[in-house]
């Protein structure tokens, strides 16, 4: 049963915009940024911009976050995908669009093309989440699987557009889609004044783009910084004229694009200060960050921009740092691993090996030096069979909650003063 989708959902203010323009030719420039403005404003939120004073005492700098994954579709990706299909005419509107995503672009076709009456229909590759192709069929689009890879998704799109007649969307390569995600910069520097420094994530660089544009006619002396997983960092190498090297698995797969769009591309030339690259271990931990900190659940692409401050600290040491989080649509079973994984690596679960006589009591004596350390035993693993010299012996597996990683070492040292031999696992 399709969903019942208002025409007109409830408005929200819209932020003032000044009247300028940088006088400079690009393929988006800062009129076609403040009409997106103003087409979008009331159809998408106006997300709040939040001084983190813990993350920033943290980190050395002035930090504000831009919550873009509280839009409806929880990413600031609708902001694009609407401002497009409000620039159809009605002999294209009434031909529908056709896009490729696996992701965020879709949802935010989806939901507005619904909303205002379009047919959308998004062409996803076999291998695609059935969460992620549930939810945008929720949302009104014509879902189809096509291909085992993006390319071969894109492609499938690329033929129904031509053969039916459907406006094809693109995700980033497009001026009217890098026009409304500049409206994210447009919103922030409204927010806060002065802000030094914008911290971008980059899949295909529409974001950025757009951004930086507006940026550079709002507050010219704002330093724009985008940001790249190491295995898709295609922007940096364009930049700086290396080979293209970019593909295989990264946690940040809303990032996953094997090259930065022609347009984002010519403006972050003429724009962009700096592109930072993170690792995957920089990503999963700004997640959790943010998760921790800031209460709120980011996706691992979304956490990119934080990852690089927390990466790079001294670039942006005593500024005033605005970041989007650009969305939080995160799968529940990964971030509940991601989370598990963070608490381990700040020592707050500890995994603790220890060799034992097989005897009576062994196992209690063992619990009661844990507990004396103050720490929480989680899980134990008994074994009794494995890399054993002697039927007499066995190897009790703790897992065990810490307050930090100095604690963890304490219940090591508890457990060695009891007369134990453990070893505390990476």
């Amino acid at each position: 049963m399709s969903p019942v989708l208002s025409a007109d959902p409830p408005r929200t203010a819209a932020c003032d915009l000044p009247s300028l323009s940088t006088g400079e030719t690009l393929p988006v420039d800062w009129r076609a940024i403040e009409s997106a403005a103003r087409s979008i404003a009331g159809h998408v939120q106006v997300t709040p911009c939040l001084h983190a004073a813990t993350l920033s005492r943290e980190l050395g700098c002035e930090l504000w976050l831009k919550f873009e994954n509280l839009q409806f579709t929880a990413s600031f990706k609708e902001r694009g995908a609407l401002n497009r299909l409000l620039a159809l005419s009605a002999d294209e509107r009434g031909r529908g669009v056709v896009a490729a995503s696996a992701g965020n672009h879709a949802q935010g076709l989806a939901w507005h093309g619904s909303r205002l009456g379009i047919r959308a229909t998004i062409f996803m590759p076999e291998t695609t989440p059935f969460g992620k192709v549930s939810r945008t069929r929720v949302l009104g689009a014509d879902v189809r699987l096509e291909g085992a890879t993006f390319s071969e998704a894109y492609e499938a799109a690329q033929a129904f557009s031509r053969q039916t007649g459907a406006v094809f969307v693109h995700p980033f390569d497009d001026p009217l889609v890098i026009a409304g995600q500049g409206t994210v910069a447009v919103e922030m520097l409204s927010q806060v004044a002065a802000l030094d420094a914008l911290v971008v994530p980059v899949g295909g660089g529409g974001l950025l783009a757009g951004m930086a544009v507006a940026a550079r006619s709002l507050s010219p002396s704002t330093r724009i910084y985008g940001v790249e997983p190491k295995a898709y960092n295609a922007l940096a190498r364009r930049l700086a004229g290396q080979p293209l090297l970019t593909g295989g698995d990264t946690v940040a797969e809303g990032l996953a694009v094997q090259d930065v769009g022609t347009l984002p591309l010519a403006i972050a030339r003429r724009l962009v200060d700096e592109v930072l690259v993170v690792s995957e271990a920089d990503i999963e931990r700004a997640v959790c960050r943010l998760a921790d900190i800031e209460k709120t659940v980011v996706e691992r692409a979304g956490a990119a921009g934080l990852a690089a401050i927390a990466r790079f600290p001294d670039r942006f040491a005593g500024l005033r740092v605005g970041v989007p989080l650009t969305g939080g649509n995160i799968d529940m079973r990964v971030l509940a691993s991601v989370l598990m994984r963070g608490l381990a690596q700040d020592g707050r679960l500890a995994r603790i090996r220890v060799p034992v006589a097989d005897r009576v009591g062994t196992l209690a004596r063992l619990t009661e030096a844990v507990a004396r350390a103050g720490a929480n035993v989680i899980d134990i693993e008994h074994d009794r069979v494995f890399g054993l010299d002697s039927v007499r012996l066995a190897t009790i597996g703790l897992l065990v909650e810490t307050r930090d990683g100095n604690h963890a070492e304490q219940v090591v040292q508890a457990l060695t003063n009891s007369g134990f031999d453990p070893v505390r696992l990476a």
